[in-house]
């Protein structure tokens, strides 16, 4: 079954735009018949912590946030799944017949491709699909390894200053929506100390201030 509703026809060039190693017309036309073209507004969940996986998404458009949550409900950001990517955490979860242990949301309106669980296996039988999978973990690791570095080696204003370019690069935006506490929240720190080093980095011109926003100049770019 084709759950495309005519836009099964145009599966190609959504492959070839964003997932352009995935080229075994086996495994495209897998895709083709398997696969469901999902939209997510703004602020919805993807997947949430303890929930069954069904689906893996692999974006088309927009952004998605993927965090962990300790037993104090205290948030932990992971990553930021971009288009043409998919989700480490819940490949993991999948392949172990685990249910999720991240929460993703997506951060602006999102396109995707959900593809049922039932493949991940099925499809490691084709190299594109391998090389995709294998190439999504050493992403991620290396994202990993940044992160403990930072944590390790570096100060929270270079940890801050990082945090905003990843999310600027993320969402291909100058502009960030975001409160001092949403901030503070995903770098384990306060809202206090967010707030004063954001506005050094106003001083220094590195970022203009505004409500609930925060707009990446031209020297902060990374």
């Amino acid at each position: 079954m084709c759950y495309f509703c005519g836009m099964s026809a145009s599966i190609e060039q959504l492959l070839d735009n964003h997932f352009p190693t995935i080229l075994d017309t086996d495994l495209v036309n897998g895709i083709k018949e398997h696969a469901m073209y999902k939209e997510v507004e703004e602020g919805d969940l993807l997947m949430d912590i303890g929930a069954k996986i069904n689906t893996i998404p692999m974006i088309i458009s927009g952004s998605v946030k993927v965090i962990r949550e300790d037993e104090q409900g205290r948030e932990l950001l992971l990553y930021y799944l971009s288009p043409g990517e998919t989700c480490a955490m819940s490949l993991t979860c999948c392949m172990a017949f685990k249910r999720s242990e991240i929460r993703a949301v997506a951060q602006e309106k999102v396109t995707m491709l959900a593809i049922p669980v039932e493949f991940m296996d099925e499809w490691m039988k084709f190299r594109d699909w391998r090389s995709f999978v294998m190439n999504t973990y050493r992403m991620r690791f290396e994202e990993l390894l940044e992160s403990v570095d930072s944590i390790a080696f570096h100060r929270m204003d270079e940890r801050l200053l990082k945090y905003l370019n990843d999310k600027s690069n993320s969402m291909n935006a100058s502009e960030i929506h975001m409160s001092h506490q949403e901030i503070a929240v995903d770098l384990n720190s306060s809202r206090e100390v967010i707030s004063r080093i954001l506005k050094q980095m106003e001083h220094k011109g590195l970022v203009k201030l505004g409500r609930n926003k925060i707009q990446l100049l031209e020297g902060a770019e990374g």
